[in-house]
């Protein structure tokens, strides 16, 4: 891998050494604001911000927030669907001088708590909402939680502030913007160390790490996009594209891809609080949507929605995929239907999450994920010894380097070095392959893990709440192909001596508040014993081949019928 074989499919007007500036993130926002002024900014309901009213926005609310105690080393954390309160909340926090935490609204209580917990974070930003705000106040009781900033779903966001809580733990988010908007700065220093985000990924054991993602981090990610776009003609539009944002903007893609990437070109962002297909269609077909950035879960839905074949979606000039891997025949009818080929890459919280894309010119490497970005270097190590190289065209694991990789694992020195190579590697725990021309191909996983719909599920959180169930004996949790999603959790459980056998809805109820809804066990099967290994531990390796075994029978008798 001393060569950089990946170079010569780089499409005309890109270059893998292209300069990659860092900034503080905040800086992201005030550029745009100096140079998009008025142009739309944000889109929500009815609502639209311009980019320089945003900016003021997020002076006044970071203002409000060090009022409240946020300054350098607080961490503040998030715990907000996609309305206006997020993309305002992550600058704002930023711009006090403090680091965002993101929450997921999938999480259960005691993943939540946890989080709160190591992660120190003693201010929540979250929605007067039923799915979220009761969970936070019953948290704000029982963890180091100090206060509640709540936002309401019509907000103005007009300064006007409005009467106070009663409990004074708690604030509105409108009483954040009732101030002059003349918030202190604090210098960050070292952008490299800086931290600017603790975002959480699975533990293939355990509870989940916190990935440290530094203000160097996230900007050079940034770059790395923007300097991928610079084809021949450019495949954005700088301060004229209208980019749809339905992908939660907790998660790490759309993040960086929607909300950073976004504003950084001077897009508009027209946000969705949550996947609604219908309205999906409508918006893209009536707004003229132009970048749109989903996992292949939304891609099917949309092409087999019933207005596909009649809605103009023929505005549309960039989408990516990311999350699970993107059959071949969904991204060929999605191109069809609407003349815009999907763009296809790899990346994980850890690197984020840039690592490879796919050019849109040139010859198409079906199966792949593609090259690495600018800036980017990857390797193939051995699987049996990580200090060794594995052999040309021979699998490996995928191990990358660059200004995008984490800092580390938050609270967690021990993760962090067995992460890493000696050569200043990240081990992804992705197998895979290299073609001549330097394009990836993801072909397993090291990690008991499995991508469920884009999201990260790790089968030992879900075992550990099978446990719970006082019928359980012995559980182990696999991942079967799922159309819709790429995989879904399947359960194998055996009974204690005399327990009554259950139903898959019986166990998904008993589930229900032990795990997130992207974790639900979605098939079920009772054996009187589960397979072992010889030294006596259940077998998943068996589960799985006989699985598979299992659904090849039956698409051999499928097609023999």
């Amino acid at each position: 891998m001393s060569d950089l074989p990946w170079i010569k499919s780089y499409p005309e007007g890109v270059r893998w050494d292209a300069e990659l500036p860092t900034m503080p993130v905040q800086q992201i926002l005030r550029d745009a604001a100096a140079r998009f002024g008025d142009k739309p900014a944000l889109s929500f309901m009815g609502s639209t911000l311009g980019y320089r009213q945003f900016d003021r926005l997020v002076d006044q609310a970071a203002r409000g927030l060090q009022a409240l105690g946020v300054g350098p080393g607080v961490h503040v954390g998030l715990f907000l669907p996609n309305t206006l309160h997020y993309p305002i909340s992550l600058f704002a926090v930023l711009r006090a001088g403090g680091t965002v935490v993101n929450y997921s609204p999938l999480d259960v209580e005691k993943v939540l708590a946890h989080k709160i917990e190591d992660s120190r974070t003693d201010l929540m930003i979250t929605l007067d909402s039923p799915a979220l705000l009761p969970q936070m106040q019953r948290l704000l009781d029982s963890t180091r939680l100090k206060t509640l900033v709540i936002g309401e779903p019509g907000d103005r966001f007009d300064g006007s502030g409005g009467p106070a809580l009663a409990d004074p733990r708690q604030q509105r988010f409108s009483q954040l913007l009732a101030n002059d908007g003349a918030p202190q700065e604090h210098p960050l220093g070292d952008l490299r160390d800086a931290l600017a985000v603790i975002q959480y990924t699975g533990g293939t054991t355990g509870l989940p790490k916190g990935a440290m993602l530094t203000h160097a981090n996230l900007s050079s990610a940034c770059a790395q996009y923007v300097a991928s776009s610079q084809t021949v003609p450019p495949s954005i539009r700088f301060g004229e594209e209208r980019l749809l944002v339905v992908l939660p903007l907790f998660h790490i893609y759309s993040l960086t891809v929607n909300l950073l990437l976004g504003v950084r070109c001077g897009a508009e962002l027209v946000l969705h609080p949550r996947f609604d297909l219908d309205l999906l269609m409508k918006d893209l077909a009536e707004r003229r949507i132009s970048i749109f950035a989903g996992v292949p879960t939304m891609y099917m839905a949309i092409v087999n929605h019933p207005s596909a074949a009649t809605a103009d979606l023929r505005s549309l000039s960039f989408c990516g995929s990311g999350g699970a891997p993107l059959p071949a025949e969904l991204a060929a009818r999605f191109t069809q239907l609407t003349g815009c080929t999907i763009g296809e890459g790899w990346g994980m919280t850890e690197t984020s999450p840039t690592g490879t894309f796919s050019p849109i010119t040139g010859p198409r490497h079906l199966g792949s994920c593609g090259i690495p970005l600018p800036g980017i270097l990857l390797k193939l190590v051995s699987l049996g010894d990580p200090s060794k190289d594995a052999a040309r065209g021979e699998p490996g694991e995928l191990c990358i380097k660059g200004p995008n990789v984490m800092k580390g694992y938050w609270n967690n020195p021990k993760a962090t070095a067995e992460s890493m190579t000696a050569d200043g590697y990240f081990r992804s725990g992705d197998i895979a392959t290299m073609d001549d021309d330097g394009f990836f191909s993801i072909v397993d996983r090291t990690k008991d893990m499995l991508l469920c719909g884009g999201y990260n599920v790790y089968p030992r959180i879900i075992e550990e709440a099978l446990y719970e169930h006082p019928a359980v004996r012995e559980a182990c949790v696999i991942g079967i192909p799922d159309a819709y999603r790429g995989q879904s959790p399947k359960a194998f459980v055996s009974l204690k001596s005399g327990a009554a056998p259950f139903t898959l809805d019986e166990l998904k109820r008993f589930l229900e508040d032990k795990i997130g809804k992207h974790e639900m066990v979605q098939a079920l099967e009772i054996r009187a014993e589960l397979p072992k290994t010889a030294v006596g531990k259940l077998s998943k390796r068996d589960l799985v081949e006989e699985e598979a075994a299992r659904r090849a029978s039956m698409t051999g008798a499928a097609e023999n019928g």
